[in-house]
């Protein structure tokens, strides 16, 4: 069974930093990443990491986010700097384990003054 357990999301000012943090199974995945739904929006990518560190970004976030890895205890890392009002959404953890998908509860990020 796999378990992912989010955390770090909150309220930020414009121009602010978070972190957020998804531990997940103590399993191998190929994929980690990140995925968003804004309010009326569908939910899109946000950001991927492959086991060998290669990175997808979506080019909303893209010199501002930075995703890692820990292989060791599966968890993924988004670090999220200059956060602008329009990257408010509900961030949901997303992990591959043999062609299949999981995804978190989701973890709200709201950025507002």
């Amino acid at each position: 069974q796999v378990q992912l357990v989010e955390s770090g999301g909150g309220l930020v000012q414009p121009g602010g930093s978070l972190r957020l943090s998804c531990a997940a199974s103590r399993i191998f995945f190929s994929i980690m990443g990140w995925y968003r739904q804004a309010p009326g929006k569908e939910r899109d990518l946000v950001a991927t990491v492959t086991s060998g560190g290669s990175t997808n970004y979506a080019d909303s976030v893209r010199g501002r986010f930075t995703i890692s890895r820990d292989n060791a205890n599966s968890t993924v890392y988004l670090q999220m700097n200059s956060l602008k009002p329009e990257d408010t959404a509900v961030y949901y953890c997303y992990v591959v384990r043999w062609g299949v998908d999981y995804w978190g509860k989701g973890t709200l990020v709201t950025v507002s003054s």
